[in-house]
Formats: C-alpha cells, structure tokens, sequence
C-alpha cells in the first residue's frame, strides 16, 4: 500500500472540495471554465521547473511511496499535484470570498508587496549557491510585482487571506510528503540546495513556492473570470 502514498494525498487535497463545487452557495463548478485555464498555465510553468531541478537534482522522488508512472522524469502523482492542490487552494479562495464579503485583508496588499519583494530579492541574492533558495525567492518576487503591475491591489487581499488559510492544510499535505509521517519522505530534498531551515519536516522554501504557485492560480483565475464577465455583457 506505500505506493498509493503520495496518490493518495492527491485525493486527499481535491476529495472536499470536488464534492462541494456543486452546492448551490459557493458554486465552485459554474467556475471552472474560467478555473481550469488557470490550472493548466500555472501547472506547465511549476512542471518545467519541476523537471528542470529533478533532472539537476535540487530534489528527487521516492518510488517506495510511487505507482511507478513517471512522464519526463516526473511521477504522475507529481503532475496531478498541480492540478489537485492548486484545485483545492482556489476553492479556498472562493469559500473565503464567500464568507467574509468583505476583503479585510486588502489594506495589507500594497505594504505586503513592498515589504515582501526586497526581501525575497535580498535572499535570492545572499543565497545564490543554493539554487532553490535563490530561484524560489526570485521567481517568488517576481510573480508578486507581475501581479501588483497589472491588478495593483484589487486582489491581493483576497490572495492574503487565502494563503494564510491554506497554509494549514499546505503543512500538513507536504509534511506528509517530506517525511513527517513516514519512514522515509517521499520528496528528497538535495539540503545543500536550500537554507535547511523545516518547518516540521517542510522546507522555510516550500512556503514562499506555495505563494506563488497559489498567486499565479488566483492572477490567472480572476483574469479568466473578469474577462468571461464583460464578454457576457
């Protein structure tokens, strides 16, 4: 049964939320055909990087815990993980959007991006021997003025809120994945490529690769849906 290990977080991150998307108060489903471009954009852009740092051993995957299915050197588990995961981030989003009306967070966006973007920079260049480290934080800061660029601060509130959130079930779904439960984790991370710095057994990293990932989903996502709405106008 290990195989079905990381499968099974698969299922696990997309099971509540594909059963909810049909409820008649979030709507998640009437959503999806502006959610999925969005999906699959933000999914071929963390894929190329995810063969790229596999194929120069930044990280590598435990087939213990695999079907054996790999594409381009990367498991199939890995290539539904980023349908799965950023599939249920956004569900957050939206039941978020739902149930507080209003965007509490929104006055934090602009001091958010300001404070953020230098410190990730700042990192990215302390720590250019250790490739995650610095191309995480650059590619983190650079999603973050992309996104301040086009929309300002109209969504970052709603962002905020949302990656505070998930970053609840974020811990616990790649604490499983980088050993928290097992006896071995099914994600290796190469330690001289990253500050060493867990967060239970989760690399400081994944948290701002998260970001980003969940960033590009909501950037793409609302742009997807704000240009379906005046289409219908």
């Amino acid at each position: 049964m290990e195989k079905y290990l990381y499968l099974g977080v698969n299922l696990f991150a997309i099971s509540f939320p594909l059963i909810r998307s049909f409820e008649p108060k979030i709507r998640y489903a009437s959503k999806w055909s502006s959610l999925f471009p969005a999906l699959l954009i933000t999914a071929t852009f963390f894929l190329i990087w995810d063969h790229w740092f596999t194929a120069i051993g930044i990280w590598e995957f435990n087939p213990r815990y695999l079907l054996g299915i790999f594409i381009f050197q990367l498991p199939i588990e890995e290539w539904l993980f980023f349908i799965t995961v950023p599939f249920a981030c956004v569900f957050i989003y939206e039941v978020l959007i739902y149930f507080f009306p209003k965007d509490y967070f929104k006055p934090l966006g602009q001091p958010f991006v300001i404070l953020m973007i230098p410190i990730l920079l700042i990192m990215g260049f302390l720590n250019l021997d250790k490739m995650y480290t610095s191309v995480n934080f650059f590619v983190g800061a650079f999603a973050l003025g992309l996104h301040w660029v086009i929309f300002k601060d109209k969504f970052l509130g709603r962002f905020l809120f949302a990656y505070l959130v998930h970053l609840i079930p974020f811990i616990i779904c790649n604490g499983i994945l980088t050993g928290g439960l097992t006896p071995e984790p099914v994600v290796i991370y190469n330690n001289a490529e990253n500050l060493g710095i867990r967060i239970w057994t989760v690399p400081i990293e994944d948290t701002i690769y998260s970001m980003t990932l969940l960033l590009m989903n909501v950037s793409l996502f609302e742009f997807f849906r704000s240009r379906k709405t005046i289409q219908s106008t």
